[in-house]
């Protein structure tokens, strides 16, 4: 390995490890900058980056994550027993969140869910029972977020390192 690809390869990390604090900080996108700096790598290091097996698994992975914490809270809402109406509720109710910093991003499938219960003519316990559990699936994504990225992040230096090798 040359010091330009150690270096090379250490900015990726610093900037991978950016991404992992934002899988847990509402703030940052996550998943999308450990890809964006493994993308980056890949077209200054060409062949001395990571190979295309690798490439197409960080971008499933990306997008597995954006999709399962996109609907984190509503399956959290579901397995707490909400309709269908609270389960749309937690997703309205999170994206409206986003606007709201954190105590927004956590409150807002809450609220969502339990408000959306409430209108469907739940009761008002039943309803909180719903936005508890878009909240727990809320934290859940949060969790799932953290580890795709924990493996996107291991693959991506594992596979640069041993294609530096041969």
């Amino acid at each position: 390995m040359t010091w330009e690809q150690i270096l090379g390869l250490s900015l990726a990390l610093v900037v991978m490890l950016i991404g992992l604090v934002g899988s847990i900080l509402p703030v940052l996108p996550g998943t999308p900058i450990v890809l964006a700096a493994a993308i980056g790598h890949r077209l200054y290091f060409g062949a001395a980056s990571i190979n295309n097996a690798v490439l197409i698994a960080l971008i499933v992975l990306t997008v597995v994550s954006l999709v399962f914490d996109f609907l984190a809270g509503a399956l959290g809402a579901k397995k707490f027993g909400a309709t269908w109406r609270g389960a749309v509720g937690a997703v309205i109710g999170g994206g409206v969140g986003l606007f709201f910093s954190l105590p927004g991003i956590i409150l807002g499938p809450f609220l969502g869910a339990m408000l959306f219960e409430l209108l469907g003519g739940k009761e008002f316990k039943i309803a909180t029972k719903a936005g508890t559990g878009a909240v727990i699936g809320l934290l859940l994504g949060v969790v799932g977020k953290f580890s795709i990225c924990v493996i996107m992040i291991a693959l991506f230096a594992t596979n640069v390192i041993y294609r530096s090798l041969n």
